[in-house]
């Protein structure tokens, strides 16, 4: 049992979707990024004719000491470098996670204050109203610009294709399959497990595999078997032989090499802002701030909940009215279907749908019991036969659940939180899952944008204990935001 081992086996393994990775990935990341930058470049040129159009018109500038045929040039240039500064064409940061947007924003900023100042300083003569355009315009262009590639790149990583990390996992074997269960559980984050390194006593002298990823080696050969599998990333977790002398030796002997290292610790389903990194004796020490339940944040959030159901229930008066006649019509029965559903802290409360079903479908539940196709404690049937005509379209495009603005106005649910549970559902929760209860229910939630009735019950708790201990005013806009796509798309609503 030797790391010669390692690339032996890599040399000959079946790799998923044929052949074995090798420097392509590098090429596709590098073309990723050629299209962003000509992707914004075309966005700040037109944010600048825009913002040209828009102040001067048909009128000719004057007052200008540089003329604006070498402003805009040098603004479009200084934008770019201001990008690049911000390191926005970073490929660890370039298509998953909020950091791209932060940079693309903050490179904006920079270059508009910094030229606010020097205008300051030195009077050049260019238009106030010019710049601020040409900014507002471009800076909302660049994030539109950046999320469309980003979604196409995510659909192309779904399929198995797109850019993606090549990453070697090394660790224990339990928590290598825990890792690798964590990362295919989101490809769109591109990151695809091609091989694992495991301790030097469990390594057998052939062939191995965890589940259907291959072992290439020990502990003593990680570099060799990072090159010999096309390797661009190795992503430590727990072992208890990876002291943190051999962990720091591991990246003198990744540097130059091109190969990332990166560290995956045992905590997980923590989001980036509740974690602070903070040195101590040379230890860099992960302090995790406490879940926020309560203060300021959450007042405003409950105020932002109720203003913009008020607003959106007096905007979407008409459609109510129109959605009440076709339930009425449809079916005998009332329009508002009430069920007791429990809300923060166990309450309960009535939370109001439209009726998509037959008026005795509670009683019919017992006998389509068996039918049941969900593996948690919900019921859910792709084939309801108690689902009425109308409420199969409703259910569609969650058009049901509009009447639940009320219950965000009445202070009982949220826009944006955890399903609200029926009380059986809640009487067999664990000591785990009753975290749910900790915030309001909520319209839509991240269950709702991650495929909702396709979800498996492990999934959606999952998803609904994340947005509890990390929670935001921003995630909330942002799960918002997505709503609408996942509605458009009707996926899992049935």
């Amino acid at each position: 049992m030797t790391s010669a081992t390692a690339p032996t086996f890599a040399e000959t393994a079946t790799w998923p979707g044929g052949g074995r990775p090798g420097p392509t990935t590098r090429a596709a990341e590098r073309a990723y990024i050629r299209v962003l930058v000509v992707l914004d470049t075309a966005v700040l040129a037109v944010a600048i004719l825009v913002g040209y159009v828009a102040r001067f018109g048909d009128e000719q500038p004057s007052g200008s000491e540089i003329p604006y045929v070498v402003v805009a040039p040098a603004l479009l240039l200084g934008w770019l470098i201001s990008l690049r500064a911000m390191r926005c064409y970073d490929g660890r940061v370039i298509g998953y996670g909020a950091d791209e947007y932060r940079r693309v924003s903050a490179a904006s900023l920079r270059l508009a204050g910094g030229i606010a100042i020097v205008g300051y300083i030195v009077e050049f003569g260019v238009s106030r109203g010019f710049l601020a355009i040409s900014f507002a315009v471009g800076t909302m262009g660049l994030e539109v610009a950046r999320f469309a590639a980003r979604k196409r790149l995510h659909r192309a990583r779904d399929r198995g294709a797109g850019w993606s990390r090549k990453v070697l996992v090394v660790g224990d074997t339990a928590h290598v399959l825990e890792l690798v269960h964590t990362l295919r559980r989101e490809p769109y984050a591109g990151y695809q497990v091609v091989g694992a390194c495991i301790p030097d006593a469990l390594l057998a002298p052939v062939p191995q595999r965890l589940g259907d990823v291959p072992v290439v080696g020990s502990f003593r050969g990680i570099p060799a078997a990072a090159t010999a599998i096309g390797a661009d990333t190795v992503a430590v977790t727990a072992s208890g032989e990876l002291t943190a002398a051999r962990l720091r030796r591991l990246g003198w002997q990744l540097e130059n090499t091109g190969v990332d290292l990166v560290v995956a610790p045992a905590l997980t389903d923590v989001a980036g802002p509740r974690i602070h990194t903070r040195p101590v004796a040379g230890l860099p020490l992960i302090h995790v701030e406490a879940p926020e339940f309560r203060g300021g944040r959450k007042l405003v959030k409950g105020l932002v909940d109720r203003s913009v159901s008020l607003v959106s229930l007096l905007l979407l008066l008409p459609l109510l009215v129109v959605i009440a006649l076709a339930v009425s019509l449809d079916s005998r029965g009332p329009v508002l279907f009430r069920q007791i559903r429990v809300g923060q802290g166990g309450r309960e409360f009535g939370v109001l749908k439209f009726r998509t079903m037959v008026v005795d479908a509670d009683a019919r539940l017992a006998e389509l019991a068996a039918r049941n196709e969900t593996d948690g404690l919900m019921f859910k049937m792709r084939d309801d036969p108690r689902v009425t005509r109308v409420g199969r379209l409703l259910r569609k495009w969650s058009l049901d659940e509009l009447p639940q603005l009320a219950n965000v106005l009445l202070g009982q649910m949220s826009l944006v939180g955890p399903r609200p549970p029926l009380p059986s559902e809640v009487a067999r929760y664990n000591g785990d899952v009753a975290r749910r209860l900790l915030v309001k229910p909520g319209m839509t939630g991240l269950w709702q944008v991650s495929g909702r009735s396709d979800l498996s019950w492990e999934d959606g708790i999952r998803l609904d204990l994340y947005y509890v201990e990390n929670w935001s005013l921003a995630a909330d806009l942002t799960i918002l935001w997505k709503t609408f796509g996942a509605v458009l798309r009707s996926r899992g609503a049935y």
